[in-house]
């Protein structure tokens, strides 16, 4: 597991869209989350309520991750929610705790912008980021999104935020979707 002293994160710009674009999880993964590609287009069509960005160890990068704030999640107004949209861990990076300072940047930037709850889904079966997710303190709200189990984070209450849970393996995928995971 990296030490974390080099890992950061950067917004996606031309300088580095390439280095994002190559991101690739591995291919039993690939059912789980979606690609660099269509994140890029869904935070170009939700404009600020997608986060994206680069994950580098030092220079390298590792992953790539997608936080979503203020997402109406019923279409009505009734539900504002924020979490991670996205999470892919390069297939020859996973284990060494990238997936876990991802959860952790995300869940420090909804905190920053006020949230008390940080959102995942993911998809269910072998292969999947569920223990993942859960060893972090999600736990499943009873709610699907699409054919995606809901995870919640509550951030306010002591022993569930990710800094806090015991070890874990590090995943990849699109939050949501698996080490990837995808919010929809």
């Amino acid at each position: 597991m990296t030490t974390g002293t080099t890992l950061h994160l950067e917004e996606i710009t031309p300088a580095n869209i390439e280095a994002a674009l190559a991101i690739r999880v591995r291919p039993d993964q690939e059912f789980a989350v979606s690609p660099v590609v269509k994140s890029l287009a869904e935070a170009y069509v939700h404009g600020g309520k997608a986060w994206p960005r680069l994950i580098l160890d030092g220079d390298r990068p590792v992953g790539f991750l997608m936080g979503f704030f203020g997402i109406d999640w019923y279409d009505d107004g009734s539900a504002l929610r924020s979490g991670l949209w996205r999470l892919n861990i390069a297939a020859g990076e996973q284990g060494r705790g990238y997936g876990r300072f991802a959860v952790e940047s995300v869940a420090a930037e909804v905190r920053r912008r006020g949230g008390t709850e940080c959102f995942v889904t993911w998809h269910p079966g072998e292969h999947g980021p569920e223990n993942f997710y859960l060893g972090l303190g999600f736990r499943p709200n009873g709610e699907k999104a699409e054919e995606e189990t809901v995870g919640v984070l509550e951030l306010d209450r002591p022993g569930l935020s990710p800094s806090s849970s015991g070890s874990v393996p590090a995943w990849s995928g699109s939050a949501p979707s698996s080490a990837a995971a995808d919010v929809r």
